[in-house]
């Protein structure tokens, strides 16, 4: 294999020995396997209450605890993602595996934060509030294929490995 060949494999594997061992040991990688799914469904709830309310003017108190329970959750993974991330990484946040998920975390993590502004100022009104929810879930759909892909990556890794 060339020089540029063996420099490619290094860069994408996520994890070295140590941190793969660091990583199946704590606990917080059950952590972040338990917050991850259930911050999707209480996504997948919102986004129907959310759409229901843009779509029939119905439903704006369901839909407002809806986000508001949602963005709890993503302040809940972050604060266990950054710990996570220090364990194995010894980094609290941009890792060089998980850089760009980071980066893009920060971006759903200010549209969340926007749209609870929004809500207790009271100065977007009900469907400005929406329409920033609506652009904070597109961007946390985006996010989360980010993890996906990098989980994928992670698993293709170890069957390598052994």
């Amino acid at each position: 294999m060339d020089r540029s060949g063996a420099s490619e494999m290094r860069r994408a594997r996520l994890y070295t020995e140590d941190e793969r061992a660091r990583r199946d040991a704590t606990v917080w990688t059950l952590v972040q396997g338990i917050l991850a799914p259930l911050q999707f469904a209480v996504f997948l709830v919102s986004l129907v209450l959310v759409l229901r309310y843009v779509w029939t003017g119905h439903g704006y108190a369901e839909a407002t605890v809806s986000i508001v329970v949602k963005t709890l959750l993503l302040y809940t993974i972050m604060i266990t993602g950054s710990i996570w991330e220090k364990v194995v990484f010894g980094r609290w946040l941009f890792a060089p595996a998980f850089f760009w998920e980071d980066v893009f975390s920060f971006v759903v993590i200010a549209l969340h934060t926007a749209y609870l502004w929004a809500l207790s100022t009271g100065s977007a009104g009900p469907d400005g509030q929406m329409a920033i929810a609506l652009a904070a879930y597109a961007a946390y759909v985006v996010n989360a294929g980010q993890f996906l892909w990098k989980l994928r990556m992670a698993r293709l890794e170890t069957g390598a490995a052994t």
